[in-house]
């Protein structure tokens, strides 16, 4: 199996057309907070899965959000479906935009970790700090 993560990003929003082209916009690794604990709300991650012709079918995906103790926040398991390419096409790509409501419980790291087919695991970082007030010293 050739099955891999080509990239994975945080967005302040993303889609995917109905050619299956990704669009991405305001790509970020640190947010600023006025307090904590908080939520992030609608952090997009986007994802590129791609493989080669042999990689049809379903594939397992896991995502867990995880902060700097490795304690999950948030997780999941779903799958990813590469479908039969067009004569003559040798790789397949699927592209994937989740929206999380990000818990933010201190200020920190986390990352947001993603598993395919239970193999590797690669990391998206995230930090969050609070911001300081306007006008204080």
């Amino acid at each position: 199996m050739t099955l891999r993560l080509d990239f994975a990003v945080l967005a302040d929003y993303a889609l995917v057309d109905q050619q299956g082209k990704l669009s991405v916009m305001g790509m970020f690794q640190h947010v600023w907070v006025a307090d904590f604990p908080t939520v992030h709300p609608r952090t997009h991650l986007v994802i590129r899965v791609r493989g080669r012709r042999t990689d049809i079918g379903t594939h397992a995906i896991r995502i867990r959000f995880v902060d700097e103790d490795d304690t999950e926040l948030l997780g999941g398991e779903g799958s990813v479906q590469f479908g039969e390419p067009p004569a003559g096409v040798t790789e397949v790509e699927a592209g994937a935009v989740l929206v999380f409501d990000v818990p933010l419980p201190k200020p920190g790291a986390f990352a947001f970790e993603i598993a395919l087919d239970g193999g590797g695991v690669t990391r998206v970082p995230l930090t969050a700090s609070r911001a300081k007030a306007i006008g204080a010293h």
